[in-house]
């Protein structure tokens, strides 16, 4: 007997009622990005491992699935190599090309390759899966979409303001209740100078970003871990347990970063964004948290989260501004702010709080029964009328018992069944049978089209 078949740890299976559902979520911030101006490319599935590696920093590097090179790879490696089992050397040696890990580094590269033929500010979107080598589990894939907007060429924060009325704008659509949490990159860095630390500003920012996910004590252990004295972690504790108001909060980050001019920028830019943000009717709770750090090292300035109110899951969107990515490719001076979408995450969100609007979750609407050769033939030029008018429809391909055919329909959900007979023929008329209320009406085509529409 066969084995029975499987598919890889951290990826999933779709099927149509699920891929309805999915391209409901993409359709509608595919809809938001064109409302702010936004225009749609893609990258490939792969990239040159030059391209994504020391991009994500150490932990993100570990998770980059790397793509073996074609052909014959291992002859050219010596005995001495092959016995040594150094798996990152015998990797680096194997392995040219690796599959994206998100879809913001292969936006620069792509910036780089194109500059001549781009209008800046640039502002695009990409809806594309990425993979990491992640270990699975719950709202955490190792392949899943992204759906992310950036702009760049423009250091205005006005373009930060448009991007929280983005995200604003996505989960009003989708009925969701979210905080947009934000915070600065700039801030964390006054923050590791004031406790006289800043050469460990990633080691921090690391940390930090796992907070929520592993408690404090974990935190602190890991920082003392990387090196920093347990002094200065005592330093930290207050500030970024800080609470109250987000105006609260700023003030007295303003006495402690008085004298760090990096970290008095950042509250800087942080009070302008929240105070164009009160204008805008955003219905979002907006909330300034200082253990918000996005583990990624290419931000350099705001950063944000979302969350969901309602469901217990992980962030299902976030982004900030980073000014030297597409330095790493020779384009300096180039600096640039986005977001990203969680499509996967906030499948599960809609999921277990069933906000899908069932017109969206549907497929067919109208199924035409098959009696027979004579009847499936005076049914197709009817058929290419309704889907003409935008129907989704369709004939059952063989002229099986009704039985079969009516349970097709109705393991489908398709509303609406259109049966044609001898009797029907004659009169050039269909019987229309609503299958939620069993009515059944003989009328014309323009008829059932305007019932069906």
């Amino acid at each position: 007997m066969a084995a029975k078949p499987s598919i890889p740890k951290g990826t999933r299976d779709f099927s149509p009622v699920e891929m309805a559902k999915r391209n409901y979520i993409f359709n509608t911030i595919r809809d938001v990005f064109y409302l702010f101006g936004f225009q749609q490319i893609e990258t490939p599935s792969m990239e040159n491992l030059s391209t994504l590696m020391g991009k994500y920093g150490d932990e993100g590097d570990k998770l980059l699935f790397r793509i073996q090179n074609s052909g014959d790879c291992f002859s050219s490696l010596s005995d001495d190599e092959l016995l040594s089992r150094n798996s990152v050397k015998l990797s680096n040696k194997l392995c040219e090309k690796g599959l994206r890990y998100d879809l913001t580094v292969p936006f620069a590269r792509y910036v780089v390759l194109h500059r001549e033929e781009l209008t800046f500010p640039f502002k695009r979107f990409q809806i594309q899966p990425v993979w990491r080598a992640d270990r699975p589990q719950k709202g955490r894939y190792r392949e899943f979409y992204q759906c992310d907007a950036d702009v760049v060429g423009s250091d205005s924060l006005l373009n930060e303001v448009e991007l929280v009325q983005m995200i604003d704008s996505v989960f009003i659509r989708f009925g969701v209740k979210v905080c947009i949490k934000i915070n600065n990159r700039k801030i964390l860095s006054g923050i590791a100078e004031f406790i006289g630390e800043a050469d460990k500003i990633v080691d921090i920012t690391v940390a930090i970003d796992k907070l929520d996910k592993i408690g404090l004590e974990n935190v602190n252990e890991e920082l003392v871990s990387k090196g920093i004295s347990r002094d200065a972690i005592n330093q930290l504790q207050p500030i970024i347990m800080l609470s109250g108001s987000n105006e609260k909060k700023l003030q007295t980050l303003k006495s402690v970063l008085t004298g760090s001019s990096v970290g008095m920028k950042g509250i800087e830019e942080s009070e302008f964004i929240l105070n164009h943000i009160k204008s805008l009717g955003i219905k979002s709770d907006i909330e300034f948290d200082l253990t918000l750090a996005r583990g990624l090292n290419y931000y350099t300035g705001a950063i944000f989260e979302v969350k969901a109110l309602d469901v217990q899951i992980g962030s299902i969107s976030g982004g900030g501004r980073y000014d030297n990515l597409t330095g790493v490719f020779g384009m300096s001076g180039v600096s640039g702010v986005g977001i990203s979408f969680g499509a996967d995450r906030i499948y599960d969100v809609l999921n277990q709080l069933d906000l899908y609007p069932k017109e969206f979750v549907g497929g067919t609407q109208l199924l035409f029964v098959n009696f027979g050769e004579a009847e499936s033939s005076f049914c197709l030029p009817i058929l290419a009328k309704v889907r003409t008018a935008g129907i989704r429809a369709e004939i059952f391909p063989d002229s099986s018992k009704m039985k079969k055919q009516m349970g097709y329909a109705n393991d489908k959900q398709i509303p609406y069944v259109a049966i044609v007979g001898e009797n029907e023929m004659k009169e050039n008329k269909i019987s229309l049978k609503n299958m939620l209320t069993g009515e059944q009406t003989l009328i014309d085509v323009d008829r059932l089209i305007e019932i069906i529409k």
